[in-house]
């Protein structure tokens, strides 16, 4: 795949060769692209005059890598050591279907339950040389003969871009897997580099992936979860926001194509008309779904405090808007993939549309239906990548904010927003928002180890194009900031070396990345980190400690239930966030030996504290909340 600017000399190596027969899993070609680092710097600059783009003042914007380097991108994420993981769309243009082109299949596929479902329509949909074949399919297993085969050719990509020679423009990129090429394989919507290994969700399964040998190609691949996109649906609904959590866990979600899992368990999870958000320990065990009805979130973050933020796109009926929500655990947003269509095509059906009629897209308005959550309030359009500032990252002025792209396929409608949000009760009201960027197509966001936010371009159009960009946002001369150049070398640097005194310090860490990450080696290390979370938990002046100590015990009890004992003495605390976080690590593990201290915290003032805490009972099923929570409801009456 050569991707050339005929006006620009570039050294490119496209060389394939197999990696050694003693590689372990599967085997891949190696693709590399390289440019003259001068001439990578001399495109960039050259594009970046010519783009029409409009940055918030005090902002700074700079094309990082050129479209020699980046095709399609969707989702990106970016490593430690300023690698950019990317995936690249590849299937979308011949072998992945969208439903509004294939109106004639929508009765039939409503009535999927299963991606074994989807997978039997479409090999008796694409018969040898059918009609449906003839009219959509292209020969490309080259036998003669159009039929479901065909489907199977194309695979989807994940590369990765560098900087090697530090001048601040990408000029190396590698092709890191090509794999992921079923008939039912969906388009590769969301990637996360952990610790060594990359996370790629692209139905029907999330895929665990890892390079052992160090020379930048997979070659070791394992389904930590299957059953994923059981509908022919809108194009961009499949698995996406693949993300670490605070506790460690796995994240991800999926549209309203939705979800049939059997769990490493055995147990079955069953949403095939609703969106969700996943999660699960890195292997796939202890999987769960977290929150249901959405419609396609795309990505999410987790603020400094654990909450689930995201931005769930609207239903495309007229008059209706996205959705700016906090997503809690067990929730319910209401949304059914056949609120888009399915009665709707029936003439002898009545018109009556129950998410519009009944104004479920709406915030929580007297008289609305209280089975489902409703968002935070309606909020920009088309939205895809999202991002936390983890604390330190561009400048104070950007701290505590999030950062969400909003996608409508045209440039001149699609801006970065930057937006913070206020507590409002057990919840959230927007804060304030603003546009920072504005003339690009932005897919992907995420912040760097260096504190500069990226975010990939599709360019223009909704189709793929053979196009594409990373830019790079910051304020000028924010590399330089001392807070800044210390993030980055801790988050580069290896923490096994780390004592516990320091690990201890860096739970009190400025940036949320440090903290998680002194937090995750504390818990590795078993009973010695166990100590030091509890002692940091008791008597550490900073509250940030104090809550990834805790978020630590919680993770260390998931294994041994025995140490969530310790989390009942915080339900004491006088600090009512420690409290409210004690809960719902107590919740989170299913502790059942602190359920008459749950109970107590119903009569607390602070809605925060009332909240988690009945979610803490309601994951640990104490059958003798259920009066106090009724009595607890009454005396809220709907205030909150």
């Amino acid at each position: 795949m050569q991707r050339l600017f005929p006006l620009f000399p570039v050294l490119l190596t496209l060389a394939y060769c197999a990696q050694p027969p003693e590689a372990s899993g599967p085997i891949y070609p190696d693709r590399t692209i390289e440019l003259e680092p001068t001439e990578a710097a001399e495109l960039a600059r050259k594009i970046r005059s010519e783009s029409n783009i409009q940055v918030e003042d005090g902002l700074q914007l700079d094309l990082w890598a050129s479209d020699t380097l980046v095709t399609d991108p969707i989702a990106i994420s970016v490593a430690p050591d300023g690698r950019i993981f990317y995936t690249s769309a590849t299937r979308q243009e011949n072998s992945e279907f969208d439903i509004r082109g294939h109106r004639d299949w929508m009765t039939a596929s409503i009535a999927f339950e299963t991606v074994e479902d989807r997978r039997e329509f479409l090999r008796k949909t694409f018969s040898a040389d059918s009609d449906q074949s003839k009219r959509h399919l292209k020969d490309l297993n080259e036998d003669g003969k159009l039929d479901w085969r065909d489907l199977t050719v194309e695979k989807e990509q994940v590369w990765f871009v560098e900087d090697r020679s530090g001048d601040e423009v990408a000029d190396h990129a590698r092709m890191y897997i090509e794999d992921f090429g079923d008939e039912v394989t969906d388009v590769a919507n969301g990637v996360e580099y952990v610790a060594g290994e990359v996370y790629i969700s692209v139905g029907p399964d999330l895929w665990r992936t890892k390079d052992t040998d160090n020379d930048g190609i997979a070659d070791e691949k394992e389904s930590i979860s299957h059953g994923w996109i059981v509908h022919v649906g809108f194009g961009g609904h499949g698995m996406s926001g693949v993300t670490v959590g605070p506790q460690g866990r796995i994240w991800w979600g999926a549209g309203d194509v939705g979800m049939n899992v059997i769990d490493k368990d055995g147990k079955e999870w069953k949403y095939p008309n609703e969106g969700t958000v996943v999660r699960c320990d890195p292997d796939g065990s202890n999987f769960e779904v977290f929150a249901m009805g959405v419609r396609n979130t795309h990505e999410f973050v987790f603020d400094d405090y654990g909450n689930l933020i995201s931005v769930d796109n609207d239903g495309d009926h007229s008059g209706e808007s996205e959705r700016l929500v906090y997503l809690i655990d067990g929730s319910d947003s209401g949304w059914r993939i056949n609120w888009q269509f399915g009665k709707y095509t029936d003439p002898d059906n009545n018109g009556y549309k129950v998410w519009m009629d009944e104004r479920m897209y709406e915030p929580r308005w007297d008289g609305q239906a209280a089975y489902f959550l409703p968002p935070i309030q309606n909020y920009v359009n088309g939205p895809t990548g999202m991002v936390y500032n983890p604390g330190t990252a561009l400048g104070p002025e950007y701290y505590q904010h999030f950062f969400v792209a909003e996608f409508r396929g045209n440039p001149a409608n699609s801006p970065l927003h930057a937006f913070t949000l206020d507590p409002d009760g057990a919840g959230f009201k927007l804060g304030t928002t603003k546009e920072v960027v504005s003339g690009l197509l932005p897919t992907g966001v995420d912040f760097g180890a260096d504190g500069a936010l990226y975010f990939s371009d599709w360019v223009n159009g909704w189709g793929v194009k053979e196009e594409g960009r990373i830019w790079k946002l910051d304020v000028p001369g924010g590399a330089d900031d001392p807070i800044r150049r210390e993030v980055k070398r801790l988050l580069q640097a290896n923490p096994e070396g780390w004592d516990r005194d320091s690990l201890a310090v860096l739970l009190a860490h400025q940036d949320q990345r440090v903290r998680r990450k002194a937090q995750f080696e504390l818990v590795k290390r078993g009973d010695e980190g166990y100590e030091t979370l509890l002692s940091v938990a008791r008597n550490d002046t900073s509250q940030f400690a104090r809550i990834h100590a805790i978020w630590g015990i919680g993770q260390q009890a998931r294994a041994d239930g025995g140490r969530a004992e310790a989390l009942t003495a915080f339900l004491q605390d006088a600090d009512a966030e420690i409290v409210a976080q004690a809960a719902r690590m107590i919740g989170d593990v299913r502790h059942d030996g602190a359920g008459a201290e749950l109970v107590a915290l119903l009569d607390r003032a602070e809605p925060r504290v009332v909240f988690m805490a009945t979610e803490a009972l309601g994951r640990t099923e104490h059958a003798d909340a259920v009066d106090p929570i009724v009595a607890m409801l009454e005396r809220n009456d709907d205030r909150d």
